[in-house]
């Protein structure tokens, strides 16, 4: 089945009348007539399943949990996987409150936190007899480095390490890492999948072992999604693939567009042949993504740029209908120490763009009347 065709049916079909499913808010359930004990923060109610059934379809998973936001997904999956002692390996610039995550809670918390980059090379001399878990991400945030998929999950297996990825940038309609050998695969679903900026969610995606180990620290750390949300998450996924699709043209075009201007230093954009990636992302990505950053001049103020945009919104989310930017290193990244960003590239200069559902020619004309004064 296609992948437009199971945003909007899943995989398994609707037993109901209506066409959209029943929101059902209760927190109390029967059970003297059923052996399943269904409780929210169980994560097993109906909203809950009837939306991870369709995340699962589309990212080829056997099942999957649906947390309160991107970071309780994080967070409750690497401590399900790792014990004090254990060694993890995250790559070097991913999203701040990921590597925060590592830096901070994990290592106080025992375990062997190491930060490389995502080559297969560099992941290679960074996993040791303790390593437990892999975390990378493809394309990264903020600067849409692209990291070989099929050679990093290979490289894991050999060695008995759990493989997980955040997949937010890329979405499941652009790729697919469980089919590239990944173990579990995590979404911030605030971003693409809610698509509307209206919704905070997060979810982790797997098989179905994985998942049990995974819900067996969720179901004391709480987090689960409530039915509201629920509802609109799903929704939103109904159609997620006609808005990932039209962002990607959208980015390609403005990604060609900010490449050509004398104002800009760099854009970061896998869909550029420029770009270092970019025959990576072509072999394991059906679509660049609507995420780009570019570097402004040196002399150009980023905030004083931002504040000329008329139609893009400064904001600290991405991945909606309306088009978004930021100053990663004020937002971000801000908890990173200032050496460390401007060696992982995240200077004062790059902004970040989330592309929307606008017309490309009115992104265009904002863009340049900012990059004009």
């Amino acid at each position: 089945m296609n992948k437009a065709t199971r945003c909007i049916h899943g995989i398994s079909k609707q037993t109901g009348r209506g066409l959209v499913n029943p929101i059902q808010p209760s927190t109390a359930y029967r059970y003297l007539d059923d052996d399943q004990l269904m409780y929210p923060r169980y994560f097993n109610t109906d909203d809950q399943r009837s939306v991870i059934g369709r995340l699962a379809a589309l990212e080829g998973a056997e099942d999957g949990l649906l947390f309160s936001s991107g970071m309780a997904a994080i967070t409750t999956c690497l401590l399900a996987l790792l014990d004090p002692g254990d060694g993890v390996v995250i790559q070097e610039g991913v999203y701040g409150g990921t590597s925060g995550f590592g830096q901070g809670e994990l290592a106080r918390l025992g375990m062997q936190v190491r930060f490389c980059p995502g080559t297969p090379a560099d992941v290679e001399r960074a996993l040791d007899v303790n390593t437990r878990v892999l975390m990378v991400e493809s394309p990264t945030n903020p600067r849409l480095d692209v990291v070989d998929l099929r050679a990093i999950a290979t490289l894991a297996r050999s060695r008995g390490v759990l493989a997980v990825i955040d997949n937010t940038f890329a979405t499941p309609v652009n790729q697919n890492p469980l089919e590239l050998g990944f173990d579990l695969v995590i979404h911030s679903g605030t971003k693409y999948l809610g698509g509307h900026s209206d919704l905070s969610c997060g979810v982790v995606l797997g098989d179905s072992q994985l998942i049990a180990r995974v819900m067996g620290k969720a179901r004391n750390y709480g987090g689960n999604l409530n039915a509201l949300d629920c509802h609109l998450l799903e929704r939103s996924l109904k159609t997620l693939f006609v808005r990932v699709e039209a962002q990607n043209r959208t980015a390609g075009v403005l990604a060609a567009f900010l490449a050509d201007h004398r104002a800009i230093k760099a854009v970061h954009y896998p869909g550029l042949e420029s770009h270092p990636g970019h025959a990576l992302a072509r072999g394991q990505m059906s679509g660049f993504g609507g995420m780009l950053s570019f570097e402004l001049e040196n002399r150009r103020d980023p905030m004083a740029f931002m504040r000329s945009l008329r139609l893009i919104v400064p904001a600290l989310s991405l991945g909606g209908v309306d088009t978004t930017i930021c100053q990663p290193a004020a937002t971000s990244h801000k908890g990173l120490d200032p050496a460390e960003r401007r060696r992982l590239g995240i200077g004062d200069g790059l902004l970040r763009l989330s592309v929307g559902l606008e017309h490309e020619d009115d992104l265009i004309h904002d863009l340049l009347e900012a990059l004009g004064q």
